[in-house]
């Protein structure tokens, strides 16, 4: 709870989040409500009174010390306080405190196993694992996730670490699909455009009218695929190719 000293009063502020800048060899920061700054720099929220506890600026809001004209023209070059709320409310940093850093911390936990238990599967079983064996394989491996790098980021290099070390048995989830070309387009969109975006092929079938091929590619690869042949821009006609996938979780075998 941050307290203002005033002469005759103290004005307490609950639920405070913090926005801080650094402006030439001082710190200012302003009190707002929580939940409330990022809605204001998406836009959502467009009452600034809904936004800051209360229209200062402060050297520290914790001691409810409020930064002097000096201090601002010195640093800002005006002494303006809503131009320079304003201008701290969009570019500061952003103070957490430690509920709300827990909530993010364990969001991007949630959004970082998703993506290793999307793209990851057993080389054994071909299923899924469990959130609790990734965790522990990571803990084993001395993997720790980072708070500041992007969870995409960072699931990247985990499953990388993941599938080099084979503490576990793991591999990259690949889809086992089938496409069907008919002969005369065959030219058109196959050694070109569709074969590099396998990464192996299990069967190849030419026949006098229908070209066929059953493979292995990387589940990014299928919404490319998909747009060759179907999309708005596809280089054939509808109806002269088609994807269909056999597997959604398969591996490719050496």
């Amino acid at each position: 709870m941050a307290v203002i000293n005033q002469p005759n009063s103290q004005i307490r502020l609950t639920n405070v989040s913090i926005v801080r800048m650094k402006k030439g060899k001082k710190r200012f920061e302003i009190a707002c409500y929580q939940n409330k700054i990022q809605d204001w720099r998406s836009r959502i929220e467009k009452d600034i009174d809904e936004v800051l506890q209360i229209p200062l600026v402060f050297i520290n809001v914790s001691k409810g010390l409020v930064a002097n004209n000096e201090d601002l023209l010195s640093c800002f070059g005006k002494t303006n306080q809503d131009e320079i709320i304003l201008e701290i409310l969009d570019k500061g940093e952003i103070q957490l405190n430690e509920k709300e850093r827990n909530a993010n911390l364990q969001q991007k936990q949630n959004e970082f196993l998703t993506i290793i238990l999307t793209k990851c599967i057993s080389s054994r079983t071909k299923k899924k694992y469990p959130p609790s064996m990734i965790l522990k394989a990571l803990n084993e491996l001395k993997f720790h996730l980072n708070p500041v790098k992007p969870a995409k980021t960072q699931a990247l290099e985990a499953i990388r670490l993941l599938v080099s070390e084979q503490l576990i048995p793991i591999a990259r989830a690949q889809m086992q699909v089938k496409v069907v070309l008919l002969c005369k387009v065959k030219d058109q969109v196959w050694d070109e455009h569709i074969m590099p975006l396998f990464d192996h092929i299990e069967d190849e079938n030419q026949g006098s009218k229908l070209f066929s091929v059953t493979g292995i590619i990387d589940p990014i690869n299928y919404k490319a695929i998909l747009d060759l042949l179907q999309g708005e821009n596809a280089l054939i006609r509808k109806g002269q190719g088609s994807i269909e996938v056999l597997n959604m979780a398969t591996i490719k075998e050496d």
